[in-house]
């Protein structure tokens, strides 16, 4: 049997791909669903393409977009999303508390997979050296596997000797606005303004993710004052928001998280619990997706029984998969804490549409970072 700890995205779409391989999985999260969360709800077309595999279509009915347009001031550089004969050219964007039911829901009822909503679970069992289960209610479970999938701030992952504390330097803050009257432009726009970006989703319902990203240091008051006063400074927001209604409260959580290795004996982080950089760049979900993808195929042709001696393969598989995407996030976050380059570094992309276009494909997870090298 394999425990997987947390139905978010990575948790159930892996729990979906064991199940339908014949696997006997146990799939729990602390919560119920609908559940909501602060982060990004846009799906890159790598994510839409694993979605489909899941049968799963359209990003669970998501708002289509292009690709992204940075507005620096007055000028806009356009990255559309490049061809993908695997993946096609569109991103799909869903609200969270849509898309994690549908996948949870879609978990729930495969066969072999017993879905456990509003469970928490205690911690690993730990005997030699070895993850030999899991803790429930006082109870020891035991399981040939563990997959931690409980997100940036898990819980296992502390409890495996795993995290790493990470300085609180960025935080992420996000609201959602009905728009009046008129459906937002098919893309993700962002704001790039002095420590801080807005990004601003096409969501169905004529509806809008407002998400701002911001250098902690940088939110010296409250931040819902804050965030109301910076989403009127750029033109173009302040118009799209003109007369829009709030549908959901302001939420915030720190940015970034590190785990000191993704797997230990008998367990293995999966999607955010296994450590993330920044969400600047957006593929965070698509990523979770791929990365599942990845692991139930390590599972069902190795075997979760050996996983101690395929562990440390998939984990170099899994640095393969992420580093052109890690290696652009670090770049991007880089550039945003230096406006005068960042600045500068747009005016060039805008200049050069098929560069941009690239940069935003390996964010999509369609591209890699040298255009001569296949995607991983």
């Amino acid at each position: 049997m394999i425990a997987i700890v947390g139905g978010g995205i990575a948790g159930a779409s892996l729990a979906i791909a064991l199940g339908r391989a014949g696997r006997a999985v146990e799939l729990f999260d602390a919560q119920t669903f609908p559940r909501d969360k602060p982060c990004g709800e846009g799906l890159m077309p790598a994510g839409v393409s694993a979605l489909r595999r899941l049968g799963i279509p359209d990003g669970a009915g998501g708002a289509p977009f292009h690709g992204v347009r940075y507005h620096v001031g007055s000028r806009v550089a356009v990255g559309q999303f490049p061809p993908s004969e695997a993946h096609g050219n569109c991103g799909r964007a869903q609200r969270r508390l849509v898309l994690d039911r549908c996948l949870f829901e879609r978990a729930a009822a495969t066969p072999g997979v017993t879905a456990h909503p509003g469970v928490a679970v205690d911690g690993p069992v730990i005997e030699n050296g070895r993850v030999t289960g899991i803790q429930l209610n006082g109870a020891v479970q035991r399981t040939a596997l563990v997959v931690a999938a409980d997100g940036a701030h898990s819980r296992f992952r502390h409890r495996l000797g795993l995290n790493v504390p990470v300085p609180r330097t960025r935080v992420g803050a996000r609201r959602h606005y009905r728009l009046a009257g008129r459906p937002a432009p098919p893309w993700v726009d962002i704001f790039l303004g002095p420590a801080h970006e807005f990004y601003v989703t096409p969501l169905p319902g004529d509806e809008v993710l407002v998400a701002l990203l911001a250098e902690a240091d940088a939110i010296a008051s409250p931040l819902e004052p804050l965030f109301d006063r910076w989403r009127l400074a750029p033109p173009a927001l302040r118009e799209l928001l003109v007369g829009a209604e709030p549908v959901s409260p302001l939420q915030a959580t720190p940015l970034a998280a590190t785990a000191r290795a993704g797997f230990v004996p008998g367990a293995v982080l999966l999607g955010d619990a296994a450590g993330f950089i920044d969400p600047i760049t957006g593929g965070g979900m698509a990523q979770a997706l791929v990365t599942s993808e990845r692991l139930a195929r390590f599972i069902v042709e190795r075997g979760e029984q050996q996983a101690d001696a395929w562990l440390p393969s998939f984990e170099r598989e899994r640095a393969s998969l992420l580093r052109d995407y890690r290696l652009l996030t670090r770049g991007v976050l880089a550039l945003s804490r230096r406006p005068a380059l960042a600045r500068a570094a747009l005016a060039c992309l805008s200049w050069m549409p098929p560069l941009f276009s690239h940069l935003v494909g390996v964010s999509a997870g369609t591209r890699s970072l040298l255009p001569w090298a296949a995607p991983s």
